[in-house]
Parts: structure tokens; C-alpha cells; sequence
């Protein structure tokens, strides 16, 4: 095992580690004076994690204090305009009518300034996902709705029939099937809205009017909106196209109080999300891409749709960003808004003026969550970096490549294992590359650090940002250094940087990947005799491609990972959507047969641990399995790391555990040549 300097820091324990709280997002009261955050935490028994709500001082003086502490937890807080904490949880209804799981799944429930919170909204099977109106006393929200069911009573009948009959089976007419690691039906998420129109009273009980605005379709990732003013709802509807590839997102602005559809933003080769309000109420602000064709890479931007009327402006026209998370100013006469994108190894805060002018207002880090004050003045949002987990903290809404203010909150984990750093080269078209690269405490010329190489997923991403999935300084804390390498398809390198890598996932990329690992290997405090590969997802691909391609590394962990892609592409949730990248595997095998890495299973001489969810239907588990059984036959050293109870992600605090330890053990043992140690509970 690879000598450490230092005192041990909370990465040499996994189990400090993995405790570590989590601030998760941020909400900003109407008047400014509150900040609530959501901070997971693991539950008593260690086998969960436990959200609670957490108020933060915005003055950055006063110590976080705890709203909130049920066993079922609390999540997605946000401000209603009487300054009532709305949020989501599975707790119990304990009011006068309450009955112990009589509906099942989330309920809304509103928490007062001073005061016992109380359960707003119920509905069976519970809700997924929820707005609040500004100004007035509105509230919407994501539920299903069973095929036949009216209203919640009906749907609430309809599940205990079948509940009472056995039955789970669906019936799928057109449309995808499943999503990411959940069956997707029998019911249909649906918006509802909740008090409109109650002259800004906060929302009601059961007494308040509730209506259906429309269904949603299977597929959405983004939460309804409501106007300011509650009259208004805006939300993403998945619509099934003729053939699976036409599959796309459109947005619907709908009357709040009759769900009348008022609006429909679609158009040919393009999808639509993330609907927001302007602050007057007269726009709709949405995300909008580019579909992807076999030609032409996808991109995103954002776009302002009037009201009434529809005319459609692109915001972002001049910029090479794409946008991640929009917010417009709180006031009615500014057309001012804020966004982030990745850039560079960061994700920014930008602020775009009316004039369309784009000045970038962090210099470094990664932005989520933002709030801005009433008079658009202050903004407020978590900060997170490769060498930070998320923190609330306090930015000016205007200056630009500013340091934020830190704010008092829960986690934080102390001193790193070692230092962050970035290493830059070009591409063999001249393309400059960038990766960050962690070294370990020590590591120097006269005792250079082994190298282990995490490919990111996506293939659109970045490592820009703090993970707790795939976190490099438990590796730093056991010796290792860690490349973090953006090669071809990341994102926040602007267009060129698709352009060079579209169809061919195993072709520039692999290349700009061995690029930036050479330049990395020849510094001299990296041991590039002592190296290994790891990646989930497209990263997983990588490492099945990299295996099939060199030996030159000691030991290869491919997690979540395509194997075989005509095989893959038909069993994958998003089949529509690879099916425009790689094309029909019947009239246009090539890009299959170019970037299959099965096809060259022959060539692996490798050690591999392959790791793989049992309810992953992004790569069904499947292909981890075909390529176990491939490396099996061939005589390549390979072990198999099944979690049948997860799905594309690792995420159950104990099989956290055992996955970090499992990739620590087999790196050891191949890249250093230590015995094998089998992890404790496996």
C-alpha cells in the first residue's frame, strides 16, 4: 500500500466519509430575510439517508439551526408568498383527519415561519414534484393518474383494485417503457394546480379547488411553474412521435384555473423544457435544444416565448454555453436573468442583461440552486468545485469573476488528502485539451504517486463539479493521484469541441483520453508504471473500448457500461435517442461496428472488475454480464460487482461503502501489487 503524509482526514475512513452531510438545495424566502436549504444526512440505522431542513443565515452571522427532524425526512423546500416553507416528505399526517399511509408516497406539506407544519396536499402514490405561485396563493404539482382515473378519489380506487387483484402488469400502447431504474406506468403523471385564483391566500386544504392542467406524459425531468400572480401554468409534456425517434419534450402554458390549454411551445427538430415565468408574467422562459440527427450533434440554449402570442427569441444567440439553470429577475420592469453553464473545468454563474450582454460573475467552481434577492441585487446559490462538496453562499448580482461569501451551514469535510491541479495539452487536430489532476499528500519527483485515469459518463459533461459517487480523494487518501480528463463531447469547450467527436465514441475521444493520460504520466511526480483506468456509464464505455485497445494499463474497472451496441441501443430506456447518434443498426450498421468494443474482445489482456446495477435500464445489466462472461471465456483476469437492489448509480450508503472499497482493493492489488483483500460484507 502507497505510503501518505499527514494526519488521516475523513477520506482514509470510508465510513466518516460517507456520513458527511449533504446540502442538497437552496430556496430563498419572497421578502429575502430567510434562506432554507435541504441537508441529507444518514438515517440512525446507517442503510439510508435522511433529509431534514436547515435554516441559513443569509448575513452569514448566525449559526444554521434545524427546522425540521421526522424519520421520513423533508426535501425540495420552497417560499410561498406569506413566507410558509413548503415541502416534500413521507411523514404521517397526523392532523385531526389523518390516518397512518393513507395515500402513500410524498406529500406537500407547508411549515410557518412559527408554528407545526401540516399536510397541504396528499394524493395516492404520493407526488413527485411541486411549484409555488410568487404572489399569490397557488400551488402546483406532479402526480399520476391511473388510465380511467378522473380525479385523485378515482385514481385512489383504481390502485386498490389492483392492489387488491394482484395485479402489476402494464400495457404499453407506444412510448418508452422505462426510465434510468424505475418501470415508467400503469399511471400517467399529470399537473395539477391547487388554489388558484384565492386572492394570495397560501394554499388550502382539502376545501381549496384542484385542477387537472394536463397530462405530462412518462418522460419529465423539470417541475411545473405558475405564474406570479397563480393565473398561469407552465409545464413539460413528453410527446410520443410517430416513430420512436421523433420522442420529444414540448411545454404547455395552461389556464391554472380550468387547465384550458392556452399555449404549446413545439416546433420540428427541436425539444422544450424547464418552463419558468418572467417576473411580469407576460413570458415564458424555457431551455431549448437542437435535437441530434446521425450528421449533426445536439445543442442547447435558452429562449423566451411571449405570452399570448408565442413569438419565440433565442437569449443566448451570441453565446457558446449551454444553459443548465436559468432564474429571471424578481422584478416586474427588468428583463435581467442569471445562468449557469459549464466552462472550462467550472460551471459559472452568468448574468445576461436586456441588451443581451453576457458577463460571467464566478472565476471558479460550480453553481446550483440559485435565488436572487427581491431588489435583484444579491444572489444566492451552493458553490461546489472538484475539491468542495456544495456550500450556500452569498455572490454580487453584477460583478463580474468575483470569490463568494461563504455561508454558515451544515457538512463540510475538513482538510484534503492532497491538492487539485490542471494539466493541459492539445489534440491531435491541435485542439487544446484540459483535465484536473489530484495529487496525493507527498507525492514529488524523488516518490511519484500512481495514476489512476476516471473517464467521465455522458459522454456531455465535465468534471467541474463535487461528487460523492465518484469522489477522487478517497483514492488520494490511499496514495493514488487521480485524472479527471474533458476529452471530445464534453461539454463547456463551446461547439467545436462536438463537432470534433460526433459519431464516433471509441475514435477522437479515446485519443484526446491517452493525449491527456501521456501528458499527465510525464510529469515527475506521476509513476506511469503504476497506473489504472476507471469510468461508469460512457466512462464505463471507455474503459471497455481502452481495454480492447492498449495494455498499458495494470488494471481496468468499467462500471454501468455498454459492451455490445446493437444489443444495447435496443434494450436501453433511451433507445430513440442512441438510435440518433448510432442510426438504424438494419440500413446503417457502420458507427455500431466502428464503436462496438465487444467486437475486439479478443484484444483485452487487461485485469477488469466490472461493476453493474440490477435495475440500471439505461445500460440494462445485461451487458455487464456479456462482458463478464466474454473476459471469462478468454482467459482475462476479471471480477463481477452485481448490486441487484441499485441502478446506474451506486447510491445506498452501504453499497457506497463497498464499492469504494472493492475499486481501492483491486487497484491495490493489480496496480501495486498488493494481496488481494476481499471487502468485508461481499
Amino acid at each position: 500500500m502507497p505510503e501518505t503524509a499527514g494526519e488521516p482526514t475523513a477520506f482514509h475512513d470510508l465510513s466518516a466519509f460517507l456520513a458527511t452531510p449533504r446540502v442538497t438545495s437552496l430556496t430563498l424566502s419572497p421578502d429575502g430575510r430567510r434562506l432554507v436549504a435541504a441537508v441529507q444526512g444518514l438515517a440512525a440505522d446507517g442503510t439510508r439517508r435522511v433529509s431534514a431542513l436547515w435554516d441559513i443565515d443569509p448575513a452569514a452571522q448566525r449559526e444554521p439551526v434545524r427546522l425540521t427532524r421526522s424519520r421520513a425526512g423533508e426535501s425540495a423546500p420552497a417560499f410561498a408568498a406569506d413566507g410558509t416553507v413548503y415541502f416534500l416528505s413521507e411523514r404521517d399526517d397526523n392532523g385531526p383527519a389523518g390516518a397512518k399511509g393513507d395515500a402513500g408516497g410524498h406529500g406537500v406539506w407547508a411549515l410557518p415561519e412559527h408554528g407545526e407544519a401540516r399536510l397541504t396536499v396528499r394524493h395516492p402514490g404520493g407526488v413527485t414534484g411541486f411549484g409555488v405561485a410568487r404572489d399569490a396563493g397557488a400551488l402546483v404539482y406532479t402526480a399520476g393518474l391511473l388510465p380511467g382515473a378522473t380525479d385523485a378519489a378515482s385514481h385512489g380506487k383504481l390502485r386498490d383494485a389492483r392492489a387488491g387483484a394482484g395485479v402489476t402488469a402494464i400495457l404499453y400502447e407506444s412510448g418508452m417503457t422505462r426510465f434510468w431504474d424505475s418501470d415508467l406506468g400503469p399511471d400517467e403523471p399529470h399537473t395539477f394546480v391547487r388554489g388558484a385564483r384565492e386572492g394570495g391566500r397560501a394554499p388550502g386544504g382539502d376545501d381549496a379547488p384542484v385542477v387537472d392542467a394536463g397530462a405530462q406524459g412518462f418522460v419529465v425531468e423539470s417541475e411545473p411553474a405558475l405564474s406570479p400572480d397563480g393565473t398561469r401554468v407552465a409545464y413539460a409534456r413528453f410527446v410520443h412521435g410517430h416513430v420512436p425517434d421523433g420522442n420529444r419534450t414540448v411545454v404547455v402554458v395552461a389556464d391554472a384555473a380550468t387547465g384550458e390549454e392556452l399555449h404549446l411551445v413545439d416546433r420540428d427538430g427541436y425539444q422544450y423544457s424547464a418552463p419558468l415565468f418572467t417576473a411580469d408574467g407576460a413570458a415564458v422562459l424555457c431551455v431549448r435544444e437542437l435535437m441530434a440527427t446521425y450528421e449533426r450533434p445536439f445543442s442547447s440554449t435558452l429562449v423566451r416565448i411571449a405570452l399570448p402570442g408565442g413569438a419565440e427569441s433565442d437569449l443566448l444567440a451570441e453565446c457558446d454555453h449551454w444553459p443548465l439553470e436559468a432564474l429571471p429577475s424578481p422584478r416586474p420592469d427588468d428583463e435581467t436573468l442569471w445562468f449557469t453553464a459549464d466552462e472550462l473545468g467550472h460551471a459559472p454563474v452568468f448574468r445576461r442583461d436586456p441588451d443581451g450582454t453576457v458577463t460571467r460573475l464566478t472565476a471558479s467552481g460550480a453553481y446550483t440552486s440559485l435565488c436572487v434577492a427581491p431588489d435583484g441585487r444579491t444572489l444566492y446559490a451552493l458553490r461546489s468545485a472538484v475539491d468542495a462538496p456544495p456550500a450556500p453562499v452569498r455572490l454580487d448580482a453584477a460583478a463580474p469573476d468575483q470569490e463568494p461569501v461563504a455561508l454558515k451551514a451544515p457538512g463540510g469535510v475538513g482538510r484534503l488528502p492532497g491538492t487539485l491541479t490542471e494539466v493541459h495539452t492539445t489534440g491531435d487536430d491541435g485542439f487544446p485539451l484540459r483535465s484536473w489532476l489530484v495529487l496525493p499528500e507527498g507525492a514529488r519527483a524523488g516518490r511519484p504517486a500512481p495514476l489512476i485515469v476516471f473517464p467521465h459518463g455522458g459522454p456531455q459533461s465535465s468534471w467541474n463539479s463535487w461528487t460523492w459517487r465518484w469522489n477522487p480523494w478517497p483514492f488520494a487518501a490511499r496514495g493514488y493521484a487521480v485524472l479527471l480528463p474533458d476529452p471530445a463531447l464534453s461539454t463547456g469547450y463551446g461547439p467545436r469541441m462536438h463537432e470534433r467527436g460526433w459519431g464516433q465514441w471509441g475514435g477522437r475521444p479515446y485519443r484526446d483520453l491517452m493525449a491527456m493520460t501521456d501528458t499527465a504520466e510525464a510529469r515527475p511526480d506521476i509513476d506511469a508504471t503504476r497506473t489504472g483506468l476507471a469510468g461508469a456509464s460512457y466512462g464505463g464505455y471507455m474503459a471497455n473500448w481502452i481495454a480492447t485497445r492498449t495494455d498499458r494499463f495494470r488494471a481496468i474497472v468499467s462500471q454501468a457500461a455498454p459492451w455490445e451496441l446493437r444489443s444495447w441501443q435496443g434494450d436501453a430506456d433511451a433507445s430513440m435517442y442512441f438510435r440518433r447518434i448510432f442510426g438504424d443498426p438494419l440500413t446503417t450498421p457502420e458507427r455500431y461496428e466502428q464503436d462496438t468494443p465487444a467486437l475486439a474482445a479478443d484484444r483485452i489482456r487487461t485485469p477488469m472488475l466490472v461493476v453493474h446495477g440490477g435495475k440500471d435500464y439505461r445500460v440494462p445489466v445485461g451487458q455487464g454480464m456479456a462482458l463478464f462472461q466474454d473476459l471469462q471465456r478468454l482467459g482475462v483476469p476479471v471480477k463481477f460487482l452485481h448490486f441487484p437492489d441499485e441502478g446506474h448509480w451506486i447510491l445506498g450508503p452501504g453499497h457506497a461503502r463497498l464499492w469504494y472499497a472493492a475499486l481501492l482493493n483491486f487497484f491495490d492489488h493489480h496496480v501495486l501489487g498488493a494481496p488481494w483483500r476481499r471487502p468485508e460484507l461481499l
